[in-house]
């Protein structure tokens, strides 16, 4: 029996499409023309001209430095995030003991404090340990940050993984250390994906410790470096667009190439 057209159902997907379609046009459509073609057309106007002026001079700007000031931010808080929380979320869930579940709890604690409840007392240790104005100054309290919530997600992940397994390589006489490399690793690449999106994100996006934490123009990020397009007398939208397009591919790309891992990664955070 041939079904009717839902046209209804036609028509609401043709109105969200519009509803987000219509930022994104706007946004694209402003890094590709004037400043005066912006100021004198509006935003949703087609624009009378092409031009790549606003994304050549976000480099001229010093964009590229805070670029790579971010790239270096993100890289290294993924490590960081890669190198402690697999065996953190390995020991959580093969232990048994009440010492552990008790330090994985305090653990947790770290979800319900917010950065700005604790920046005085984080710049007052960074000040102090010398890493102010610092790449690493600002890493260190970022990687801080999303442990807990990538060692939530990556245990979850892990708990995913039969117990029939783990008692198969025992038998064969498999070590502790053994099981997590060939086991537990190639098992949690879901949980393990997660977790890098999660901290690239919080890294690429951050903007409260790079404020607080640094100062010159040669520690800035991407986040920072968008003020530059702010003056007394004004804002260029066009460039300042052209600057917010150039900052979210990478972390589009990683999203992209991630998004199915993504996904499994979040529906085991709750365990079985």
């Amino acid at each position: 029996m041939r079904r009717r057209p839902n046209y209804l159902a036609g028509a609401g997907s043709l109105f969200w499409l519009f509803l987000v379609g219509l930022p994104l046009y706007v946004m694209l459509a402003a890094t590709v023309r004037t400043r005066q073609d912006y100021a004198e057309n509006g935003p949703v106007s087609i624009p009378d001209s092409f031009t790549l002026d606003n994304y050549t001079g976000a480099f001229d700007s010093g964009f590229g430095q805070y670029f790579f000031n971010t790239l270096v931010v993100t890289g290294c808080v993924i490590g960081i995030v890669l190198l402690l929380v697999p065996p953190l979320a390995y020991a959580i869930v093969r232990s048994r003991g009440r010492t552990t579940s008790a330090i994985f709890r305090l653990f947790l604690l770290g979800l319900a404090i917010p950065a700005q409840a604790v920046i005085v007392p984080m710049f007052y240790l960074i000040s102090k340990a010398g890493l102010y104005d610092n790449l690493l100054g600002v890493i260190l309290p970022t990687a801080a940050f999303c442990l807990p919530m990538s060692a939530l997600i990556l245990s979850g992940a892990m708990r995913d993984i039969s117990p029939e397994l783990y008692e198969a390589m025992a038998m064969d006489g498999a070590s502790p250390r053994r099981m997590f490399f060939q086991l537990v690793l190639p098992l949690s690449r879901g949980g393990l994906s997660t977790i890098v999106v999660f901290s690239a994100l919080q890294a690429w996006n951050g903007f409260l410790f790079p404020l607080v934490l640094t100062q010159s123009d040669s520690a800035k990020v991407v986040t920072l470096g968008l003020y530059n397009f702010q003056t007394e007398h004004g804002i260029d939208i066009p460039g300042l667009l052209g600057a917010v397009v150039l900052s979210m591919v990478p972390i589009l790309l990683v999203y992209l190439f991630a998004r199915r891992a993504l996904v499994q990664g979040l529906m085991g955070v709750g365990g079985k």
